[in-house]
């Protein structure tokens, strides 16, 4: 069988702030995938995103990009990534067509072409200031610069954040039109877990700083169920099933860790479809 390529790999990556700690994670994104990364506000991501892209320095283990260490001249593979933040990193008073001025400078392949044809795609006009932009246009702007300099891979950090549904879902087609060519991969961080749950091949959560669950996310999907049952009968599934337990007045909600060996073992018992909040309350709620 063919090896699965990997884009990015963190290997025991620390980052300590004193009063955060990003603590020895491990990870990989396989070329071709869409790569959720989940966890709430404050949990990492963002502070992974900026290790990956050397735009801070870890303080232990190893970081590879396109298969090269980045302790390395990294410097020529942001030629091949597309970036976005939740903040816009360009100045208030600049145009689309300031930009294009800006990125011929910086990327090699930065494609005129293909910019402006964003530009009149996601209707922003290229000669208002962007500071003017609604946080939609702004994202859109950010996103057709990461689509300009044909990069194979977008690192991207709560693009869908604050966004409307509709204006979401359009970010998300923009999004799957990416991977449609094999090579091309993305890795977004959210806590959106909805956005995810349409969009993701994998997903890597993240809580306090430390990986709690990394895979397929169909896998976890299908794996992971709600056990529901009454407060009383709680005690009787298998510890071995269980990765948290909630118990209430109204009764028990038990997130298991192996739907169908439950639903034999527990015939009785309403077992439902976990989705990817639910599994991700659960484990950061296990972990406080």
């Amino acid at each position: 069988m063919e090896e699965i390529k990997k884009v990015i790999e963190l290997k025991d990556v620390t980052k300590d702030y004193g009063d955060f700690k990003l603590n020895a994670i491990s990870f990989c994104v396989p070329e071709g995938s869409v790569c959720g990364f989940i966890g709430q506000n404050g949990a990492g991501k963002t502070t992974t995103i900026n290790l990956i892209l050397d735009v801070i320095k870890r303080d232990a283990g190893e970081i590879w990009v396109f298969g090269e260490s980045i302790d390395q001249d990294s410097a020529h593979l942001r030629e091949n990534i597309g970036v976005v933040f939740a903040e816009m990193g360009f100045h208030e008073f600049m145009t689309g067509k300031d930009i294009n001025t800006m990125m011929k400078n910086i990327y090699k392949n930065w494609d005129e072409e293909i910019f402006f044809t964003y530009l009149k795609r996601f209707s922003l006009p290229s000669k208002k200031r962007c500071g003017a932009f609604s946080r939609g246009m702004q994202m859109k702007l950010q996103i057709a610069v990461a689509l300009s300099h044909h990069a194979k891979m977008l690192i991207m950090d709560e693009p869908t954040s604050g966004l409307d549904p509709i204006v979401r879902n359009e970010m998300l087609d923009i999004f799957r039109e990416f991977v449609v060519e094999e090579d091309h991969t993305i890795l977004l961080s959210s806590h959106i877990t909805a956005d995810l749950e349409k969009l993701a091949d994998e997903v890597v959560f993240i809580d306090g700083g430390r990986i709690i669950l990394t895979g397929n996310k169909d896998e976890i999907l299908e794996k992971h169920g709600l056990l529901k049952c009454r407060k009383e009968d709680a005690d009787k599934v298998s510890e071995s099933l269980i990765i948290h337990k909630e118990i209430s007045s109204l009764g028990a909600e038990i997130l298991i860790n192996d739907r169908r060996a439950a639903a034999k073992l527990y015939p009785d018992f309403i077992i439902e479809p976990a989705s990817l909040e639910q599994i991700m309350l659960h484990y950061v709620s296990r972990e406080r």
